[in-house]
């Protein structure tokens, strides 16, 4: 069997590698790259002899490095922001999904592609994105989607760890809600910590630790789209729908183990290093069976979405930390 998987396999782990190579050369978001190299080899998709490998990645290697973003998360990230900060960082995720959804109804989209948008834009931008559609029910145009999801949330990341430390410069911050800021509206987590640190060290570590209890609400929210999946098919289907999806389970174990200090910091870097490289090679799978043609067929409603969601995630937090 995994004969039939290597060549697919190993042309996305390819298309990885290039795209982290422009990354490091040229300081291009390596997610993106990986996305457009990948839209740009689709005839590969449906050759029969990549075909299986690369939906096989797409799918499970996906699933493997959401898995191990579990190792990012501790409970001591929440005991050092103090309760206030984090009932807002998670209001605000509850709130900007939300708002995906309604925004979607508005725009004639469907509720899967608000929760699609919605949950990348609020939790942790292309890796949220892909996690969520993992768990959202098939649809005709659930790879379009995915890659068009992944495609806006990269590019605006990359322009808020541009534009956004000028904002908090404008609006006064201290390096505390700075951080704050920058760690509760970026979606990526590369962008923030290239934000953050932009502004200083005090609000770069705030940063990276408010961005990590949004990664943390990853595990609920998958959960609860699970399980409304399960609830919205009927008979024999139903039982095909895991009410716990395994990578979800292996995300919480991971960050249960970590809490308790059980993961030694040299396996939990090879670790984080190990989920990097697995949802760079899924999103080049996923770029690789995207049409070129269908990537930008949402249309303007979809970008819409995306760009209010951001918006109002920004709007949201500088009224918290006008609060504080």
């Amino acid at each position: 069997m995994m004969r039939d998987y290597f060549k697919g396999v190993l042309v996305a782990v390819l298309v990885a590698v290039a795209a982290k190579f422009l990354s490091e050369h040229y300081g291009a978001p390596a997610m993106l790259m990986a996305l457009l190299l990948g839209i740009a080899m689709n005839f590969l998709s449906d050759d029969p002899r990549t075909h299986a490998g690369i939906d096989f990645t797409a799918r499970s290697v996906l699933r493997i490095g959401v898995a191990l973003l579990g190792v990012r998360i501790s409970w001591e990230m929440l005991r050092d922001l103090g309760p206030g900060i984090v009932i807002c960082v998670i209001a605000g995720v509850v709130l900007t999904i939300g708002f995906g959804v309604l925004l979607a109804r508005l725009l004639g989209k469907d509720t899967e592609f608000g929760l699609l948008t919605g949950g990348s834009v609020a939790i942790c931008g292309a890796s949220a994105a892909m996690a969520i559609a993992a768990v959202l029910p098939a649809r005709e145009t659930s790879e379009r989607d995915l890659s068009f999801t992944v495609l806006g949330v990269t590019i605006l990341s990359t322009l808020a760890m541009i534009l956004y430390p000028m904002l908090v410069s404008l609006l006064g911050l201290d390096p505390e809600l700075s951080g704050v800021f920058l760690g509760a509206t970026i979606h990526d987590v590369a962008q923030v910590v290239g934000a953050g640190f932009s502004v200083s060290d005090e609000a770069g570590e705030i940063a990276v630790l408010v961005k990590l209890i949004r990664v943390s609400m990853l595990a609920p929210v998958v959960l609860l789209l699970a399980l409304r999946g399960r609830r919205h098919v009927t008979g024999g289907e139903q039982g095909k729908v895991q009410l716990l999806p395994g990578f979800l389970i292996a995300f919480v174990i991971f960050a249960v183990l970590n809490s308790f200090g059980v993961i030694p910091p040299a396996l939990q870097s090879v670790l984080t290093q190990l989920s990097s490289w697995a949802l760079l090679i899924a999103i080049a799978a996923v770029g690789i069976k995207t049409s070129p043609g269908k990537s930008f067929a949402v249309g303007g409603p979809a970008i819409v979405m995306v760009v209010g969601e951001t918006v109002f995630l920004v709007l949201f937090t500088i009224a918290v930390v006008s609060l504080v």
